[in-house]
């Protein structure tokens, strides 16, 4: 499977969901510096094209977390060298933000090393951090409680969105995505798949369209926000602790079994990113 190769930027087709651009302040510099918190899936891709067509905001950054050990976003199970390659396609600088794997990421580590980025933040200037959460009233209080203790703050931009049209939405305005771990119960007939119109419909109904629940978690290799498309290709497919991974690779690259064995469970203690 190919989803993508470089080629000449197309010409995008209208949206007929996108969100009239706000009106820009008076004075452009006080326009709001914004972190993106970057999982490099749809949710997270979705909130980041909101955010660039609000001229209240400036993104600045992508931040992703990703196991210092195995070099592949939490949870995700993506290559780190794919989100960098996002970063590019997205002309964003990026912030890896390396956590230790496994049991060894307590929440008390956790908390203490996206402090001190959160610090590293503030120094500069940039005090508000973008989140791709839809409906997890928890999971937002959580982080709002761990900016406020670094004196910094969260926006939501797509938050309380019906999740059925969001969906449809995301793929009417031309984001692709690959399903890149998905849940047992979900079955592994969906890893590797595109989020497209027929995924929607083979979704069994228990499902949440975006994955809201952790149910799925995906990569964008391409978009409206993007200036190229991401080159992948699909490799192993493997089921690991009750979850399927679709090892998503560059282009040219190949796939190593021994490395899945190697790096299984080492994604899966920070479940807070975006699907």
């Amino acid at each position: 499977m190919q989803p993508s190769s470089r080629r000449p930027r197309r010409q995008r087709p209208s949206r007929p969901f996108a969100t009239p651009r706000l009106a820009a302040p008076q004075n452009e510099h006080t326009r709001t510096p914004v972190v993106m918190s970057w999982s490099g899936g749809k949710d997270s891709a979705r909130a980041l094209f909101e955010l660039q067509r609000d001229e209240r905001y400036e993104v600045v950054q992508l931040m992703t977390s990703v196991s210092e050990e195995f070099r592949r976003v939490s949870h995700h199970g993506v290559r780190e060298e794919l989100v960098r390659a996002q970063a590019q396609a997205l002309g964003l600088p990026l912030t890896l933000v390396y956590l230790p794997s496994g049991q060894s990421c307590t929440n008390e580590v956790y908390e203490q090393i996206m402090g001190d980025t959160m610090t590293m933040y503030k120094a500069r200037g940039i005090s508000t951090i973008a989140f791709g959460d839809l409906f997890l009233e928890d999971l937002r209080a959580w982080r709002e409680a761990n900016l406020a203790k670094a004196g910094m703050s969260g926006i939501f931009p797509i938050w309380k969105r019906d999740t059925r049209e969001l969906s449809l939405e995301i793929i009417a305005l031309g984001f692709k995505a690959i399903l890149t771990c998905v849940e047992g119960n979900v079955g592994s007939r969906f890893a590797g798949r595109l989020f497209d119109l027929a995924l929607l419909r083979n979704l069994p109904d228990s499902v949440d369209p975006c994955g809201e629940n952790g149910e799925f978690h995906s990569f964008v290799y391409d978009g409206p926000c993007f200036a190229e498309p991401v080159a992948v290709r699909l490799g192993q497919i493997v089921t690991r602790d009750g979850r399927h991974y679709a090892d998503l690779l560059p282009q040219k690259a190949a796939s190593s079994p021994d490395a899945w064995n190697d790096v299984a469970g080492g994604w899966d203690r920070d479940a807070r990113g975006n699907a």
